[in-house]
């Protein structure tokens, strides 16, 4: 994470840069940058001084990183704030705690590994990183990550961790580094995330008590022994003699990048006692503990987890009409992955609740995995000051009677209607998608909801994105529909009613009733009479029939 990580960016070239540039004028862009700037002040500061995270760790780093490039596009002479400037505090480390560089992708894994010698992989733990001084076996000091150099006194409170509060077998001075967590039996990272474990056990510590069922809830993992034996193998092997044997427990070698992802993959998708946000790699070598700095070294780095938030920048923002009229809200986005997947466009639900969030161009959202797989906006995580007029389609306009014949106005519930009716609710015709009425609707082929059934196939043929033996077998399906039943096409229709009325009669027999003569059909309500009712005795419906009967199927 970030905030614990040293800060490390991909760097783009000059041309991609500009690229993804905002086209702001000058005093937009600076007071852009001064918010921005002034909004990671706010949560640096509270996350560090008050053990408080004002907002999650993946979208925090994400802001970050945004606010990077922003400051290249706007100001790149202009050096970036320390966002562990108001970290810092009395004590001061033994040992400097180094953070990590982040490494972004696969190919950054690679390179990192290439030519390293005696690797090893450890569980990225998702807590508070911290230095432990013992003294003959007690703990002396507890000091927490601050700014690498200094941080701040936890030794009250760490004392009443059961962990900490026994004697190690060691004699003299131990340095120990390492990370409380909130102890989290059986937790699966991918399936349950980090569940805010970080900020739980940073607001623990900051307390000026802590209580003894809170310190049992916290757990120890030592990442490293700066001044301990040489090799990885040895130090393990003493930590473990010390009681830390999760340590041991939780590193791996690795020779390749195969085991490093492997082993990444494993720890995301399997149980651990704690939750983690990525790997560390690090070399078994490494420099003497006196010439550590509190800046990333070169001899680790972090891999972490596919996201699950994400900040997604709205591009476009759309609205799509279903069949009976409603209308959804969808936002087309920069494309951006989430736990491995490429999200480039999410649905709103519904126009209230686009009304409500009111999502512009150029606004940032905050979105995660509902179920771990449909993209959801949690809310809008920053607004672009410039409000680009939006016009929503008028719902009054939109009903489950409107839109039987295509208009421009009417082209996205005319479509909707097309797919209905040839889709597994409605007539079932084989090899007849979204896609096909695209093609015809593109040719101009349709203007009322049953011109297909006019079609020839040498019309189709002619018709682009058809080739003659498709042409054939397009025909053929649509031709089919003409034996379905009458019921069937009572459906495709779009009848609104769950089951099939009885008796099965004909069109004048049902047309001939009234809405309280539906409410004799089970389950048919007074409001769902009332809609059959209008349903059969609609213009366009009518029409439709009309059109039906002179086709000669059945029923109508």
């Amino acid at each position: 994470m970030l905030r614990q990580l040293a800060l490390s960016f991909t760097l783009l070239s000059p041309a991609a840069l500009a690229a993804n540039c905002p086209d702001w004028p000058a005093a937009q862009a600076q007071a852009e940058l001064a918010q921005r700037t002034a909004q990671l002040a706010q949560w640096d500061d509270a996350y560090h001084r008050q053990g408080v995270a004002l907002v999650a760790d993946e979208l925090y780093d994400q802001a970050r990183q945004q606010l990077h490039d922003l400051r290249d596009c706007l100001n790149p002479t202009t050096a970036a704030p320390n966002p562990l400037a108001s970290s810092g505090g009395p004590l001061q480390h033994p040992i400097a705690q180094t953070g990590l560089d982040k490494l972004a992708d696969a190919t950054a894994v690679r390179a990192w590994l290439k030519n390293r010698q005696d690797v090893w992989v450890q569980p990225k733990v998702d807590g508070v990183a911290v230095t432990l001084v013992f003294v003959d076996g007690r703990l002396q000091q507890a000091i927490s990550r601050g700014d690498g150099e200094r941080g701040q006194d936890w030794t009250r409170n760490a004392r009443q961790i059961p962990a900490l509060a026994r004697t190690l077998p060691s004699r003299g001075s131990l340095v120990l580094q390492g990370e409380l967590y909130w102890r989290l039996p059986q937790h699966i990272q991918a399936n349950a995330g980090s569940l805010g474990a970080r900020s739980k056990v940073a607001g623990w510590l900051a307390r000026t008590t802590l209580s003894a069922e809170d310190a049992a809830q916290i757990g120890v993992f030592i990442w490293d022994w700066p001044a301990g034996p040489a090799s990885m193998s040895e130090r393990l092997a003493g930590l473990s003699a010390l009681g830390f044997a999760d340590t041991q427990a939780f590193s791996q070698p690795i020779s390749d990048f195969q085991q490093a992802q492997a082993w990444r993959e494993r720890w995301y998708r399997q149980a651990l006692p704690f939750a983690s946000d990525g790997v560390v790699l690090k070399q078994s070598s490494r420099p003497a503990a006196e010439h550590w700095r509190a800046s990333p070294p070169n001899w680790a780095a972090a891999w972490k987890y596919p996201l699950r938030q994400g900040l997604a920048t709205v591009r476009r923002v759309q609205f799509t009409i279903g069949r009976t009229g409603r209308i959804t809200p969808v936002l087309q986005l920069q494309p951006l992955r989430l736990d491995d997947r490429r999200i480039s466009r999410v649905s709103l639900g519904s126009l209230p609740r686009w009304q409500a969030l009111d999502i512009r161009p150029g606004d940032q959202l905050e979105l995660s995995l509902a179920g771990l797989s449909i993209p959801h906006v949690e809310r809008v995580f920053w607004r672009n000051p410039q409000r680009d007029t939006v016009s929503a389609p008028n719902p009054a306009d939109y009903h489950a009677l409107s839109c039987w014949q295509f208009t421009p106005a009417c082209a996205s519930q005319f479509r909707a209607r097309l797919v209905w009716l040839s889709g597994p609710h409605g007539l079932a015709m084989p090899g007849v998608g979204p896609g096909t009425w695209d093609k015809l609707l593109a040719s101009g082929q349709l203007h009322d909801l049953l011109d297909w059934l006019n079609l020839k196939e040498e019309q189709l043929a002619n018709t682009p994105g058809f080739g003659a033996r498709s042409a054939r077998q397009l025909h053929q399906s649509l031709q089919s529909a003409r034996a379905k039943p009458f019921a069937t096409w009572l459906r495709a229709l779009g009848l609104p009613l769950d089951n099939t009325p009885r008796p099965l009669a004909d069109w004048n027999n049902l047309a001939a009733r009234n809405a309280r003569q539906w409410q004799a059909e089970a389950g048919v309500s007074a409001r769902r009479g009332e809609q059959l009712q209008a349903f059969f005795r609609h213009p366009e419906v009518l029409a439709l029939r009309a059109g039906l009967k002179a086709q000669e199927i059945s029923g109508f």
